[in-house]
């Protein structure tokens, strides 16, 4: 499952995951739980082609909820190894939003027990210390258990990773360098420390 306020670079990063797990041979489905936004269901649709990825969206305005179990199902069945999930952007301050997004988790569990197995929080690297208070409401929404920091190909230098791991003591599994499908790294602490010091 793939968390986020607008703007932070989901559907991006859900593209290049995708397509880093095709590369290590696995069957890949993605589902589209953003039904707000216009056209984010044909843009994840055109990362899921391009990674060879299956497929899985609603139509606009559908029930977030009910496409992500949707897609759970579709993964289980056509014996998928991994299913991602997109939701909608939203702000963290936006109480119905939040409340939808803590019903998305709870019906992806009761289509697959023990579902979402991660949940991903997409924070954006260039917005500094407004991350962290992004990072402290979504965790106390939805259990999230890791973070992914984009757009560190910019002028951000990425000291929001350490604040945000020191916050919460999450872990960051992956880091945005870029927008082209395989701009996506494993995080690596010490190399990561290295960089932020030149």
């Amino acid at each position: 499952l793939v968390l986020g306020v607008n703007g932070a670079g989901k559907t991006t990063f859900i593209g290049k995951l995708a397509t880093r797990f095709r590369k290590q041979g696995k069957r890949v489905l993605v589902g589209a739980g953003d039904t707000f936004r216009a056209g984010a269901i044909d843009q994840l649709r055109v990362w899921a082609e391009r990674a060879g990825a299956d497929f899985v969206g609603g139509k606009a305005g559908t029930d977030p909820a009910a496409v992500a179990f949707d897609a759970i199902d579709a993964a289980v069945t056509r014996g998928a190894d991994v299913a991602i999930i997109d939701t909608a952007g939203r702000l963290h301050t936006s109480g119905g939003l939040m409340e939808e997004m803590k019903k998305v988790h709870r019906v992806m569990a009761k289509r697959l027990p023990g579902a979402p197995h991660e949940t991903l929080l997409v924070l954006d690297g260039t917005i500094g210390q407004n991350a962290v208070q992004q990072a402290k409401q979504f965790s106390e929404a939805v259990p999230v258990t890791g973070l992914v920091v984009t757009k560190l190909d910019s002028t951000a230098k990425g000291g929001v990773v350490v604040a945000v791991h020191e916050a919460l003591d999450l872990p960051v599994k992956f880091i945005g360098v870029g927008e082209g499908a395989g701009d996506l790294e494993a995080f690596d602490p010490a190399e990561f420390a290295a960089a932020l010091t030149e």
